[in-house]
């Protein structure tokens, strides 16, 4: 039943999952700004979503994208830094509030069309 479920609400519910994930680790390197040899990580988004969706029609464009090895299951792999501090600290204070904006608006998007799904769904079953 779950599986399908899942295809009735579409890559909306995996995606979910992931974005939660990527949010907690892009709030622990907010929260780490200040430690000393503190190493930035995040989410390969799309190869996460990949993994979970089952597809591979997503491709990266640029050669400076994440590499998609290792990631299954939003595991986190830690950032290439563009200019870590004297300290060793690869965190870019600026670059991951906008970081975590962004995913928290993807959230709240996929949120919104999870919950149209599902309300479609209730309208359908009761003959609305």
């Amino acid at each position: 039943m779950s599986t399908k479920l899942n295809e009735l609400l579409g890559p909306q519910i995996h995606t979910l999952g992931i974005r939660g994930r990527r949010a907690k680790i892009l709030a622990g390197n907010i929260a780490n700004a200040d430690t000393p040899r503190y190493l930035a990580r995040d989410v390969d988004f799309e190869a996460a979503v990949r993994s979970a969706v089952g597809r591979s029609t997503m491709s990266g464009t640029d050669a400076r994208h994440m590499s998609g090895n290792g990631l299954t299951n939003a595991s986190p792999a830690y950032r290439i830094p563009t200019q870590p501090a004297v300290d060793g600290n690869t965190v870019d204070v600026h670059a991951e509030k906008g970081r975590f904006t962004e995913n928290a608006i993807a959230y709240q998007i996929d949120l919104n069309f999870a919950s149209s799904r599902i309300r479609k769904l209730i309208h359908a079953f009761r003959g609305d």
